[in-house]
């Protein structure tokens, strides 16, 4: 999904909340994608004001910032063609799961999918290695030959490294929000730029003939 502007405004807002001056355009779209507990360190604000900053974040976000996305065109209808091909599909996000479920269910999603899998509310507990090892769990991948067989798709540097963390390869697709070359220095074994390229790679991938 394009989440970035319910993301941005919420960040935005919550920056103004706390009196903080409010980063530029460029960094706050890169808070897509990685926990709001490593974003907001990293772009000025104090560790002591982190916890009442994500409480700004989130009175926002739960307002209706969280469904202020969309669904990148031809998503669906990849799904639908991942799964008719015999894959079994989750979601791994470093969104609260008490979040990625409802936006799931909201746009659409949660019936072409097997399972959401998403971080604590305590986002300090958790990173994106954790939730791709409660998924492969969940879904009883994390042993065994079929391991092999699994692809994390992502489109940011700690989705690739989440996914090798637990011994799996990552492809990265192009139309997200990483910066130039984050997604191949992490390790992606394949980027692609387009969802037919997606499917394709990720059929051959998990030995399903094209």
């Amino acid at each position: 999904m394009d989440s970035a502007p319910g993301i941005v405004s919420s960040a935005a807002q919550a920056y103004r909340t706390l009196g903080l001056p409010v980063p530029d355009a460029a960094t706050l779209r890169s808070f897509v994608g990685p926990p709001i507990t490593d974003s907001f360190p990293q772009h000025g604000v104090p560790r002591e004001q982190l916890s009442e900053m994500v409480r700004a974040y989130r009175a926002v976000f739960e307002a209706g910032g969280m469904f202020e996305n969309s669904v990148f065109d031809g998503v669906p209808d990849a799904l639908v063609r991942l799964r008719a091909a015999g894959c079994t599909l989750a979601v791994a996000t470093s969104k609260p799961v008490v979040y990625a479920r409802p936006i799931c269910d909201h746009f659409g999603l949660s019936d072409l999918v097997d399972a959401v899998y998403g971080a604590p509310l305590d986002e300090h507990l958790s990173t994106k290695a954790m939730v791709i090892a409660e998924a492969l769990a969940g879904l009883r991948f994390e042993q065994g030959p079929d391991a092999a067989r699994v692809v994390m798709v992502g489109d940011r540097g700690h989705d690739v490294r989440g996914a090798t963390e637990n011994g799996i390869d990552c492809i990265g697709v192009t139309w997200g929000y990483a910066a130039a070359g984050e997604l191949a220095q992490a390790g992606a074994v394949a980027l692609v730029d387009d969802l037919d390229a997606l499917v394709a790679e990720v059929l051959a991938r998990v030995g399903v003939a094209v």
